[in-house]
């Protein structure tokens, strides 16, 4: 049988070198049909970075040729790392000159030219990322460009003038890329939107939407499948319907935010003889929603839900994601249960998965958790008593399974998230740390156990599964947190990734926790999926999926489907799992994708909703302190907000300062008065730039 994998056999047990298309036909003694089957095979090959076709028209693996795909990660100065797309292998750096033209996120195959350096070159672009740019147009009078408004892409977009769209000079448009950018030519395209100008908050939220070209609405052909899955049964008349558990018996409850709409899980608790037993139901989006159906080709492409303040742009339609999936209280839902079994050390002794259908008790939010379990709030201890076991039991197992994960080096992060508060038209009214209690704490536990539940049962019966991984930071990555660490006097020997807990424990808090923690954070690699399991660094777990959250993340249906049929089937034909081994890869890179592209709309969001809420404080000044030291300035955040801004080196007028490398400070050349992380200072605001999402400092 003719297919990727035996072609790859091939190669590596056949053959010692690159062959032409006759002797692969010769050497596998194919007949004409085969031959013709071959030749489309290794078309796809070649367009997916397997195989390299030179220029003398022969074929070879591209490992054996120091090739590796990856994606490109662009600096605005025009060079860029590839992150490897196998797992485990260290970034290669890409001078500006081997660029070969990629942009930001493209999937290339890059030639490793010196492994000492771990330099090399891009030889060939196999997806790129985006067909459409967000920018200002701009008209100098003998030629038409538009200027990214993304500072990764490090080029302008010519436009020739009968694609101007009718855009004038210096409005925000989205133009469409005719020819992407080489080393030959710059990149062309056409404008197909004009943005215009934001008069209010809900119109800038618009206004990136279209900038990030994220879908609005969905396709009527979605809607109408969405409608008829009400008609099903609650007890499903598909395979494996009799399977289905009954737990409506059983006390459960969702613990959300206030905010929430969309219930993907919730918990139930009692003891046993050996400790506890914990079942986390999921709410079961792969009954209703099948493989290659309209409404998963949609949840494919979309990839995630996206948050902003004052909406959601869901994932599946809010027939399924709102109402029929989410699991509310008081009605009856189907779920995907794991249930687990835990003794008094954390030690996990078995674990179940069913279907089953269940009704929820009662929606919890974490504040009103808190307010039972830390607060000892007598109101809402003496409302919710019937329940107040089972919270106390939450309690205990959380602090068991967290101090166990955190002694086996998984990473502490307490990292404030803002929290954007809108008045009743849309604008935001206050911008502050969002609080993150012990509730959010028994949630994160409860889902982490259970992931790992899932992830490691697909492992050991050698099923192919979508893997949540996360690799060891890059040892060069590391340079600034020594420095930092050093000049704070917390530094005694050289650091290594297995220092961070320690060190994440040592500055708990001290004044330079917050940007210790957030200088970890941004030298560990981004978290991602993958076909291959190489275990998840963060949180000290050798196996990990992503299964609590199908509602809003398409990996986790599809872990809910391969779990589902590793289940009834018991074992798996090899042609099914071939079939997964084919699929997984492209399911993993395009989740990844979206996943970045949702958290970056969402920043963006963050920065205009913090534009928009100091837009008229201009010449008012704040308390603040440093959180990042620069060249060119200080970025601070001010006390009585969660919002940042920047004061440029040029606003300090009081000196001459230089910025300090190894202790990454800014020093007053004659006062010597220094500027370091985590320092206090009293700021005014000078000016809001709308454009840029921007607030420019002054010192008060």
């Amino acid at each position: 049988m003719l297919n990727k994998e035996t072609i790859l056999t091939f190669f590596r047990e056949e053959t010692r070198r690159p062959l032409s298309f006759r002797d692969i036909v010769s050497l596998m003694e194919l007949n004409h049909k085969q031959a013709r089957a071959l030749k489309n095979i290794l078309r796809v090959m070649v367009r997916s970075g397997d195989l390299v076709l030179t220029r003398k028209g022969l074929y070879g693996p591209s490992e054996d040729m120091n090739l590796a795909t990856g994606y490109f990660e662009s600096h605005k100065e025009g060079y860029g790392f590839v992150i490897m797309e196998k797992p485990g292998e260290r970034d290669i750096f890409i001078p500006a000159r081997a660029t070969l033209g990629s942009m930001n996120n493209d999937r290339v195959l890059v030639r490793v030219e010196n492994f000492r350096k771990r330099e090399g070159r891009i030889i060939r672009i196999l997806d790129r990322s985006c067909t459409k740019i967000a920018g200002t147009f701009e008209d100098t009078g003998t030629a038409l460009y538009v200027r990214p408004k993304d500072k990764a892409l490090n080029f302008d977009l010519t436009i020739a003038r009968k694609d101007r769209g009718g855009a004038k000079h210096g409005e925000t448009v989205i133009a469409e890329i005719i020819s992407y950018p080489s080393d030959r030519k710059p990149p062309s395209g056409r404008v197909v939107k004009i943005i215009g100008k934001a008069e209010d908050p809900r119109a800038e939220v618009e206004a990136i939407i279209d900038e990030f070209d994220l879908p609005r609405r969905f396709p009527r052909a979605v809607r109408e499948a969405a409608m008829p899955l009400f008609q099903r049964k609650t007890e499903g008349t598909g395979p494996g319907a009799h399977r289905r558990k009954d737990l409506r018996p059983l006390t459960t409850v969702t613990i959300d935010g206030e905010r929430a709409r969309d219930f993907d899980d919730a918990v139930s608790i009692k003891t046993s003889k050996h400790g506890y037993t914990l079942s986390v139901h999921i709410a079961d989006v792969g009954f209703y929603v099948d493989w290659n159906s309209v409404i998963d080709i949609e949840a494919r492409k979309r990839g995630t839900s996206v948050y902003f303040p004052d909406r959601v742009l869901p994932m599946l339609p809010r027939e399924l994601s709102e109402d029929l999936c989410s699991l509310k209280p008081k009605v009856e839902r189907l779920a995907f249960t794991v249930e687990m079994d835990f003794d008094r050390d954390g030690d996990r002794c078995a674990v179940k998965f069913y279907p089953s259908v269940i009704v929820s008790d009662e929606r919890m939010t974490y504040t009103s958790v808190k307010k039972i379990l830390i607060d000892n709030d007598s109101h809402e201890r003496r409302k919710y008593d019937y329940l107040l076991q089972e919270f106390e039991l939450m309690g205990e197992l959380c602090s068991i399974l967290r101090n166990r994960r955190l002694a086996r080096g998984s990473l502490d992060f307490d990292l404030p998230d803002p929290e954007v508060l809108l008045d009743l038209q849309g604008k935001p009214e206050a911008i502050l740390s969002a609080e993150r209690n012990y509730a959010h704490m028994i949630i994160e536990e409860f889902m982490i156990a259970a992931n790992e539940g899932v992830a490691e049962h697909l492992e050991a019966a050698g099923i192919p599964a979508l893997y949540r991984i996360h690799e060891e930071p890059d040892p060069l990555k590391l340079e600034n947190i020594m420095k930092v660490m050093k000049s704070a006097g917390r530094m005694k020997h050289p650091l290594k990734p297995k220092d961070f807990p320690d060190i994440l424990r040592a500055i708990k808090g001290k004044p330079e926790e917050e940007i210790i923690n957030y200088m970890v954070l941004r030298s560990l690699k981004q978290a991602r999926y993958s076909h291959i399991n190489v275990g998840h660094f963060g949180l000290a777990s050798q196996c990990y999926t992503h299964f609590t959250s199908p509602i809003r993340r398409y990996p986790d249906l599809v872990v809910h489907r391969i779990l589902r049929e590793a289940l009834y089937k018991k074992h798996l034909p090899d042609k099914r799992i071939q079939e997964f081994n084919k699929l997984l890869p492209d399911i993993a890179f395009t989740s990844s994708q979206t996943e970045r592209l949702a958290e970056k709309a969402e920043r963006e969001v963050i920065d205009a909703m913090r534009v928009w809420f100091m837009k008229d404080k201009v010449g008012e000044e704040f308390d603040a302190r440093v959180v990042n030291i620069t060249p060119y300035g200080l970025k601070v955040r001010l006390k009585d907000f969660f919002v940042e801004g920047f004061l440029h080196v040029s606003f300090m007028t009081d000196d001459f300062y230089q910025f300090d490398e190894s202790r990454i400070s800014l020093i007053g050349k004659n006062t010597k008065r220094s500027y370091a992380i985590g320092k206090e200072l009293k700021v005014r605001i000078d000016r809001i730039d709308m454009e840029e999402r921007e607030i420019i400092l002054d010192i008060a």
